[in-house]
């Protein structure tokens, strides 16, 4: 699907999803939130889909929520009506993005900030423009923190830096991000749609069961103890044991050849 404030396509298995309102630098209003969460369920659930890239188009890769949007609110709605969208758009958009049974690349092209930040820490692999930022806004408009940011960022850079850089809002530099393994990796600016394409590509060629089951391992054991977790392990292992990838990749490996994979 293609709206207005969001653009989705799909090619070669990869879902690119990109935030379209570059003169508002994305920032994310009703409108971007409906059809952000139509397209990632839509990449969900298409079987083509073996990768999902989300992208921002301008100068930025979202600034978060449309603040002239947000005011408006605050000045006609009560405070029941105004705060309905993070239950009802922000939290099923975090939801998507975390039970995805496919890899996700965030392509911070360039500020992420507020809820946009939280959006890009929900992907497993974040690749940074080297001109790039992240800003845990939040505390700056006197909000806590939303889209699951409570839950990703301690376990980005550990609970004492992740209170930091909320209760200090700065901008942190793609190579500070590097540093404090927030980014993935950070590339040149004239390399970054070419590196993007390059990841997005090898992952929607890889096994795509194995990625979300590994997807799911990692969440699972992040709120289970060891050995609820060695469990799971054990179900998912069964599970991709049971695949034809695996099957495949292991006669090519005996075979000395070089294996390729069907996502199943």
């Amino acid at each position: 699907m293609t709206g207005s404030a969001v653009l989705s396509n799909v090619a070669d298995g990869v879902a690119t999803i990109t935030f379209a309102r570059p003169e508002a630098m994305n920032a994310i209003d009703l409108d971007t939130k409906i059809e952000l969460l139509a397209a990632l369920s839509d990449a969900a659930e298409d079987t083509s889909v073996r990768c999902v890239v989300l992208a921002g188009t301008g100068r930025a890769f979202s600034v978060g929520q449309d603040l002239k949007e947000h005011i408006a609110g605050l000045r006609t709605l009560s405070p029941a009506q105004m705060w309905v969208t993070v239950p009802e758009h922000y939290n099923p958009i975090a939801l998507a993005l975390h039970t995805m049974d496919k890899p996700v690349v965030a392509a911070v092209n360039g500020v992420a900030a507020g809820a946009g930040a939280s959006l890009a820490f929900l992907a497993d692999i974040r690749i940074l423009a080297s001109s790039a930022g992240f800003n845990l806004a939040f505390a700056g408009i006197g909000l806590s923190c939303d889209t699951g940011c409570s839950w990703t960022l301690p376990r980005l850079v550990g609970p004492t830096r992740a209170i930091d850089l909320l209760f200090r809002p700065r901008t942190i530099t793609a190579d500070e991000a590097l540093g404090l393994g927030i980014a993935t990796e950070v590339v040149p600016d004239d390399e970054f749609a070419a590196r993007v394409a390059a990841v997005a590509a090898a992952l929607a060629s890889g096994p795509t069961l194995a990625y979300a089951s590994m997807r799911r391992a990692v969440g699972y054991a992040a709120t289970h103890s060891f050995e609820e977790s060695l469990a799971f392990e054990a179900d998912l292992m069964a599970l991709t044991g049971g695949s034809t990838d695996h099957r495949r990749a292991v006669e090519a490996f005996l075979a000395k050849r070089r294996p390729t994979f069907e996502g199943s």
